[in-house]
This record gives C-alpha cells, structure tokens and sequence, in this order.
C-alpha cells in the first residue's frame, strides 16, 4: 500500500499472464507451474505446495503476495519460522535475505514441512501522520520428493488451492527425488520342443551373455525366468516357443562406489546406465533377427522370435518416499517424501499407513 492509509486494494492476482507463472484456473484451485524466475509469492486466501527436489535450493519464498510486492512498503520487518517452530534467522541452511526471501540450501526431507513468515509494516495516514502497525501472516509447507518427469526445465511444481476459511496463506514445500528406474524385458524363441534339455542349457548362455553386455554399466539381469508354451500360428500349424522374461537392474555388485562418485543425484546416474543397458539389450535381439536372415543357411534348433522384444520401465522409491497421483496431483508421476503419519520400508512406490500413531515426521522408514 502506498503512503496514505486506508486506500480499499483490489484482491491479489498472483497468477497475472505476464508474471512468474502460467496457469489453468478453475472455480476452486488453480494449478500452477514455476517456469523462469526463481520467486514463489504468497497470498491471504491461497494455500500453496511446492515440490523441491533433494540437494537443489528451493526457490525463493517471497513473504508478501504479488500485488504487495509492487507497492511502497514502510518500515517492513520479516520474521521466518521453519517447520520445527523456531526462527529461521542466522541458519546455515537457509538463504535469507533482507527483503524478506527466503531460500532453503541444499533441501532434504527433514526439512519438509511448513515455513510460516509474519511480515509486518506501518501505514502512515496522509493527513494526519498517524501511525498504524500492520501484520500479515504467510505460511509455506516444502516436501522433499524423488522426480520422474521428463521435463527438466520445471524443477519445481506449485499447487495454489484456494481456501475460504483460513486468512493466511499456507506455503507446503515437499521434498523429492528421482524414482529409480528398472527395465522389465520379454522376448520369444522357437524351439523344436518344450521337453528338449537343451531349451535350460541355452537359457543360462543367454543369461550369461546379457550380463557381459551391461557388466561395465553396474547393471545386471535379474529376476529372470523362461516357460515353453505351444503356440498355433496362422497357417504355420503348432509351433513351440519359450517365452522369457527378465529384468535389467541397475544395482549390480560394486554399483555403490560408482555412485559415490556422483554428488548427490546417484538416481540420475543409475537411471542413465540401466537405461544405456536397455538399448544394449535391445539393439543384441534386433542382431539375432539380421544373423537368421543372412548368416545362417540352416536355422538353429533354438532361435529368436522376429519382433518378439518388447520392454517396460519399473519405477521404485527409495525408502521415506512414494508415490500418490490423488494427494500430489501437480507431482504424479514424483516419489514424494512421506507425509508424517505414514512411512515406507523398502524401494515400494507407496507411503503406508502408520497404525500406531508414533512418526510425527517426514520421511519415515518405519512405524
């Protein structure tokens, strides 16, 4: 508000076309995608999630709404209160500016949770130079989530859901990491029949060739397994063919210290190699259909099925994360940090149920 008082200020419009963010307003919420700059600006009437992936800085959680921003602010003073109720100030971990932005350094799921900021200001009324003491209360929630999108240019993703009751804003700011990546593989091979021992023999030769192709890339084929079935062709009789299956994991022995050697983000660096593993794999079966056609003269008694190769990626959490397409929306397809309350043991894709009421905090491994 500028200099004189009691000038009535339109509702805030923090979702403007030619500011920050682009949005799809609908009557009760609107969805919110932070695209350039680095600013996320509270609002009285809206409540806010913002999804921070772990070891990157969140952006700036501005304590006024947009509209504030652009007016002349008297004597303002700022007051940040982390998730754990005390003052933010003098933190390491927080980037806290004297205009009131505050950034959270290096994000981990501890830190998830709400970041309340009071911002108070005088009004000096024109005419008579009287002083009033003004406060406005801003509240951020962060979690720490694990990303799966594709689309590296949007680190974070803001959900504004409009809330009548409450006269504060509510900043949720949640943690995430990158899911971990498998790849599940079938593949067909004709065989002369399901009883021939040497269907076994070959299965373990071709599960010994796959893992020298991937071995440098700390990938192994896991999980495996290989079933003969018989299968009548169109205008070929009844043929057999053992239908395998395995999948490409990138935890092979000695993958640690491959990831100790990448700083923070091991998901990425093993999300790249056991996807490099998939394309070896694959471009091995697309070899077998080029040898049947022009290296050999007589077919082998056990060989590829043409176009038979398809694939499919697994994804999985790292324990304290999980997926939840209905509470996350704007995040569906993160490994979101559990909500306190809930907990995950293992690398599963959901945050279970805590019966016994005892995790009270984000990121729990167990009840």
């Amino acid at each position: 508000m500028a200099g004189g008082g009691g000038r009535p200020r339109s509702p805030p419009r923090a979702l403007r076309k030619a500011q920050l963010v682009r949005a799809v307003p609908t009557e009760e919420q609107h969805s919110v995608d932070l695209i350039e700059k680095n600013y996320v600006y509270g609002n009285t009437k809206h409540e806010v999630t913002i999804y921070v992936k772990v070891f990157t800085n969140s952006p700036f959680l501005v304590c006024m709404d947009l509209a504030r921003s652009r007016e002349e602010i008297i004597d303002p003073k700022y007051l940040w209160i982390g998730p754990d109720g005390k003052n933010l100030e003098g933190r390491r971990y927080v980037n806290l500016t004297e205009t009131g932005k505050l950034m959270v350094m290096g994000f981990k799921e501890s830190m998830s949770g709400a970041y309340t900021c009071t911002l108070s200001h005088k009004i000096i009324e024109t005419t008579t130079q009287e002083e009033r003491e003004m406060f406005e209360a801003y509240q951020f929630m962060v979690y720490d989530t694990k990303y799966t999108d594709t689309d590296d240019k949007v680190l974070y993703k803001i959900q504004f859901v409009i809330t009548l009751q409450n006269s504060h804003t509510n900043y949720f700011l949640k943690a995430y990491r990158e899911a971990d990546h498998a790849y599940q593989v079938f593949v067909r091979f004709t065989t002369r029949e399901c009883e021939l021992t040497a269907n076994d023999l070959f299965f373990e030769e071709l599960k010994k060739i796959l893992n020298n192709i991937i071995s440098d890339l700390m990938c192994h084929v896991i999980e495996s397994s290989c079933k003969c079935h018989s299968v009548k062709i169109p205008k070929q009789g009844l043929l057999h063919e053992l239908f395998v299956s395995f999948q490409v994991n990138p935890f092979a022995p000695g993958w640690e210290e491959v990831c100790h050697q990448v700083p923070y983000d091991c998901e990425e660096a093993t999300n790249m190699r056991v996807q490099e593993a998939r394309d070896r794999i694959g471009e091995f079966f697309s070899k077998q259909t080029y040898a049947l056609k022009r290296e050999f003269q007589t077919v082998p008694t056990i060989h590829y099925v043409d176009n038979s190769f398809s694939v499919i990626r697994i994804d999985s959490c790292r324990p304290g994360f999980g997926k939840n397409d209905i509470t996350h929306k704007n995040c569906a397809s993160c490994c979101v940090v559990c909500d306190p309350g809930t907990y995950s043991p293992n690398n599963d894709v959901t945050c279970q149920i805590c019966t016994r009421p005892r995790v009270k905090k984000y990121g729990a491994r167990s009840c």
